[in-house]
């Protein structure tokens, strides 16, 4: 599945192509894809498909194509502090991108079948944690991951605000997966070759919007155990965070609107990531001429053909030039407040999330 937009050269060229095409259409969704390189999630060797839009599987390891988790990410019109669960979470690429606008009050769940997924997935969100440039500019909700079967879910679980399933649900499992919603929540899952938007808007009724025609396997049935009945599984606690944990999230959070405040009164305006610019196309205008009985176009190029070649190749040239500059670090204006504070060691390592950059 997938193939709707352009290749793109990295992920941010990606981003653009999916901005194009409307499968990205509001800003807090966009944000969360450009602080997510989407190649950080697929095997080495594997790279270079990473920014097409197309699905990708190597063993147990999934992801599916670019255009449908956009339209995954905004049909779930995610808010901080609720509460998502991620039905076959696989490599948490999505649950990623979704705690990153969830903050740090919000709840983060995924189940997933395999568990050496599972563990690709914590190697991967304590990757991001300690080494991605994007973790301290955004307020984190950090998923939690169980390994399960997600028709197996013990029956007094709690209910979520919104819900994604990862795997094609068969029509006689669509109550299961709606009785896990709280009312006002949303469940986006493909059901008879469909995407669909689920909203629940009271205890017994529901509104359906189909959202995109997909192709997903199948989910897993369950196996039985020992007494003929599928054992079942037990999701993530909702647990409070400790007062620890909450000091550090108001200390980060302090220091960020400081530095905000700070760079808007020097007038120095938040560093976007860089974009490239796109090469205009070369148009051929066609004459006509007679050949025999025959009218024959013949190209001809105009004066702006001309420029636009010129045009091209200065920004080829400035891209080479630039190319071969030494890449500068990313400053992180937050680490850098952090470290200058009077306090223990220890302390300042806790409030960076004991991350190395």
């Amino acid at each position: 599945m997938g193939g709707a937009v352009s290749a793109g050269e990295d992920n941010d060229d990606l981003i653009d192509n999916l901005k194009e095409a409307q499968y990205i259409r509001t800003e807090r969704v966009e944000q969360a894809f450009r602080a997510i390189d989407r190649g950080d999630y697929y095997l080495e060797g594997y790279r270079d498909n990473a920014y097409k839009d197309l699905a990708w599987k190597h063993g147990n390891i999934h992801l599916s194509a670019p255009c449908i988790y956009s339209e995954v990410m905004e049909a779930l019109k995610l808010q901080p502090g609720l509460s998502f669960l991620n039905l076959g979470s696989g490599t948490g690429y999505l649950s990623t991108m979704v705690g990153l606008i969830l903050g740090p009050f919000g709840i983060n769940h995924g189940i997933e079948l395999h568990s050496d997924v599972v563990e690709y997935a914590k190697e991967k969100l304590e990757s991001f944690i300690k080494n991605s440039d994007s973790f301290d500019k955004f307020e984190f909700c950090e998923p939690a991951f169980v390994v399960g079967n997600c028709l197996q879910i013990a029956s007094d679980s709690h209910q979520y605000d919104r819900i994604y399933c990862g795997a094609g649900v068969q029509k006689d499992h669509e109550n299961y997966m709606k009785i896990l919603l709280k009312v006002g929540g949303i469940l986006v899952m493909p059901i008879e070759d469909q995407l669909t938007q689920i909203m629940r808007t009271g205890q017994n009724t529901w509104e359906s919007k189909n959202i995109l025609a997909v192709s997903f396997a199948p989910l897993v049935q369950p196996s039985k155990n020992d007494n003929g009945k599928p054992d079942s599984v037990g999701l993530p606690p909702c647990a409070v965070r400790n007062l620890q944990d909450l000091a550090r999230i108001y200390i980060r959070r302090t220091l960020r609107n400081f530095i905000n405040d700070e760079m808007q009164a020097k007038g120095i305006p938040q560093r976007a990531p860089p974009k490239r610019k796109r090469k205009r196309v070369k148009q051929r205008i066609n004459t006509y001429v007679f050949v025999g009985n025959q009218l024959i176009p013949q190209p001809l190029d105009s004066e702006e053909d001309e420029k636009m070649e010129e045009d091209n190749k200065e920004e080829d040239e400035k891209d080479h030039n630039e190319a071969m500059k030494p890449e500068e670090p990313p400053q992180n204006l937050l680490r850098e407040k952090i470290m200058k504070l009077p306090l223990p060691e220890s302390l300042k390592a806790y409030l960076t999330y004991f991350r190395d950059k």
